[in-house]
């Protein structure tokens, strides 16, 4: 059981997180005395907590794989229903890139072995429901699932960052990489001849 101090160590690290987490969405190149100041503590104070910028923006990576595995976890993997599970999954994601996109910019996290392994668990039921669907003719078998998740994860972010930069609404941000996973660019109507 956790002691009270223990508590209150952790609520002081979420709350220097949230903080980093806001500035940081505002302004990805923010130093670690500024994320200090906009945590409303001194420099020494966030260094108690982490010991380097790569230390903090490896604690938010594990902080949103945690977040995003949670939302996972709560989309049905119903193997009978099974392609409702892409459009259910992207729904359930794109209202988090508001506190995930700055990372896809964080060059560290990318050769760090913990979070690789997060991200591992967390894309695993995604992988795994990418092969059923594979299966059943509803994806493409000639392609692999990594290749179909790498795609999907990758518009994600494009589309997280479109949101963010204002390009993109948010609320046609779903239907939009779906439209683009799910039927690329080429319009597809009676009408059209082929190239």
């Amino acid at each position: 059981m956790k002691n009270d101090k223990t508590t209150a160590k952790e609520a002081k690290l979420n709350a220097i997180l949230d903080a980093a987490t806001a500035l940081l969405v505002e302004k990805p190149t923010a130093s670690m005395n500024e994320i200090a100041e906009y945590a409303g503590i001194g420099i020494a104070t966030l260094h108690r907590y982490v010991e380097s910028r790569e230390q903090l923006m490896l604690q938010l990576g594990l902080r949103a794989a945690q977040v995003v595995g949670e939302t996972i976890s709560h989309i049905p993997a119903d193997e009978e229903h099974s392609e409702a599970y892409i459009p259910a999954l992207i729904e359930a994601l794109i209202p988090l890139g508001d506190k995930i996109n700055f990372l896809a910019h964080e060059m560290s996290l990318n050769y760090n072995a913990e979070m690789q392994e997060a991200e591992d668990n967390v894309k695993e039921p995604i992988r795994r429901m990418i092969a059923s669907l594979q299966r059943k003719g509803y994806f493409r078998q000639d392609m692999s699932a990594e290749w179909i998740l790498n795609v999907m994860y990758s518009l994600l972010f494009a589309t997280w960052q479109q949101v963010q930069e204002g390009n993109v609404a948010k609320k046609a941000a779903a239907e939009l990489l779906l439209g683009t996973l799910f039927h690329g660019f080429k319009v597809h109507n009676s009408s059209s001849q082929e190239q």
